[in-house]
């Protein structure tokens, strides 16, 4: 399919209610309001398509931005590449969903991941935490950084509480991770996660809450699921 059909498929997928809701999340103008169920209607045409995506992310339109990180081809995106959505992602959606997805299944996870953290833009910086979260549910324990990890979870602990708003929700959304996925730190993001405690995050005019990262891994624990991967980051 060209730009041009699948812009034109995504605005037949429109839907007003949806618009609505996204917006209330920090969408703009110019989107269509597409559900990520439809979305993936238009995946299954296309498959990965990396050229595609790259056109769509550049669009600017949120649901075309959204469908780029699902069709792009992660063994293709370059680093230039990834930064350029980084900066491009204006809004949480696209910046710790569809960038960070990609980001973390592609060879350059890491390597931007923590360049990433170190940002003082809060949605580039909370990019990072998300795919560094993203990484460690899809990769064997084996292939990630343990260390680094580790050295991560003391840094979460000591400084969330005074981070920028999206940074602690994907400060609070690594300690799940790693607590989850990680079998071999999963009682120590236990013991960080029961420090930190609850953390507030503004989540403006939504239902939206933040989830208690102790009550969730013990969950996990629980259901004697700690350790059991995903097959990809997107969704």
């Amino acid at each position: 399919m060209t730009l041009k059909e699948v812009m034109q498929e995504l605005e037949s997928y429109g839907n007003e209610q949806t618009k609505k809701t996204l917006m209330r999340h920090g969408a703009k103008e110019p989107f269509f309001g597409v559900k990520v169920q439809d979305l993936k209607k238009i995946v299954k045409k296309v498959k990965k398509d990396h050229e595609l995506s790259l056109q769509l992310f550049d669009t600017g339109n949120s649901d075309a931005m959204y469908l780029a990180g699902l069709i792009a081809d992660e063994s293709k995106i370059t680093k230039d590449q990834l930064q350029d959505w980084a900066e491009k992602a204006y809004w949480y959606y696209l910046s710790e969903y569809a960038v960070a997805a990609v980001c973390a299944e592609s060879p350059h996870g890491l390597e931007m991941a923590l360049k990433w953290i170190e940002s003082n833009n809060q949605r580039i910086a909370s990019s990072g935490w998300a795919t560094l979260s993203g990484m460690a549910s899809i990769r064997d324990d084996d292939e990630l950084d343990i260390p680094i990890y580790k050295t991560l979870l003391k840094r979460v602990e000591n400084s969330i509480h005074d981070s920028k708003n999206r940074i602690k929700y994907t400060m609070n959304g690594f300690v799940i991770a790693v607590g989850t996925y990680i079998e071999s730190l999963s009682e120590e993001a236990k013991t960080v996660a029961e420090n930190i405690g609850k953390v507030e995050v503004y989540m403006g005019n939504t239902a939206c809450k933040v989830p208690l990262a102790s009550t969730y891994i013990q969950k996990v624990v629980d259901r004697d699921k700690v350790g059991k991967k995903r097959k990809v980051a997107r969704c």
